[in-house]
């Protein structure tokens, strides 16, 4: 039996630490920044992007590539893992 993580159970393990990079369509940034926030940007909805959460589940970044995302972790001292 596999075991039930509540939110605050997970983000303990990796506490505080740990943070997941997975791939996001930019149309979900657009529908849930403020349109002033990406004012000078220039993405496609379908376009794919990398964002940086907490092990809770908040947002910290987002980035254009992988690659970026895993960077921009490591750089702040934080221990990323990706999620497919």
């Amino acid at each position: 039996m596999t075991p039930v993580l509540t939110t605050e159970a997970f983000a303990a393990l990796g506490a505080p630490n740990l943070v997941y990079v997975r791939p996001i369509k930019a149309a979900e940034i657009l529908a849930s920044v403020p349109s002033a926030s990406v004012q000078g940007f220039d993405l496609d909805p379908e376009q794919t992007l990398y964002s940086v959460h907490r092990a809770d589940g908040e947002r910290l970044a987002v980035l254009t590539d992988k690659d970026s995302a895993v960077a921009a972790a490591l750089a702040h001292e934080l221990a990323p893992v990706s999620v497919h």
